[in-house]
């Protein structure tokens, strides 16, 4: 679903928005974000079509999928990225005012990718161009900030957490 149009409303018309839904919705979703690195220590993230700005691939959970499929399909439809191996859940967060859109519940895990087929931008036909303009790896001191939708402190946490034995269903 494409939200650019959401850039362009007036604040007053995004507070009546953000109301509706959240009475229409009344339950938050169930998202995840993806913090994918490559072997070398490169990250993964996306530009957001919507606001022009980085963040790491991610979605919500649909009816009937696991967390680790839903991790899967995201990385698969956002970046092109296929086969992550999954390294630990890092953990969950439910700050309401995170995203504008809904209230999510935000599942953060870790995985290790393999880097894209060119090393820095991917474009790819399985790449939505509505909600994804730009994929890219980044060094860790080249990571662009503030990241999109507050994500700069899950980032954070992901990036010094080590790989343990986790379990994501």
């Amino acid at each position: 679903m494409n939200f650019s149009y959401l850039g362009a409303l007036p604040k007053g018309a995004l507070k009546v928005l953000y109301e509706v839904a959240r009475h229409l919705l009344r339950r938050p979703v169930v998202g995840i974000v993806i913090a994918a690195h490559t072997r070398d220590g490169r990250w993964l993230l996306i530009r957001r079509a919507d606001t022009g700005t980085w963040a790491m691939p991610g979605g919500t959970l649909e009816w009937g999928e696991t967390l680790r499929s839903t991790m899967v399909r995201e990385l698969l439809e956002e970046t092109g990225v296929r086969g992550p191996v999954f390294e630990r859940l890092v953990g969950v967060f439910s700050r309401p005012d995170r995203d504008i859109r809904f209230h999510a519940v935000n599942v953060l895990v870790r995985c290790e990718i393999e880097p894209p087929e060119t090393s820095e931008t991917r474009a790819s036909s399985e790449v939505n161009p509505l909600e994804i303009r730009e994929v890219r790896l980044f060094r860790e001191d080249e990571v662009p900030r503030p990241l999109a939708m507050g994500l700069d402190d899950l980032f954070d946490l992901a990036r010094r957490a080590e790989s343990k034995d986790a379990i994501l269903e």
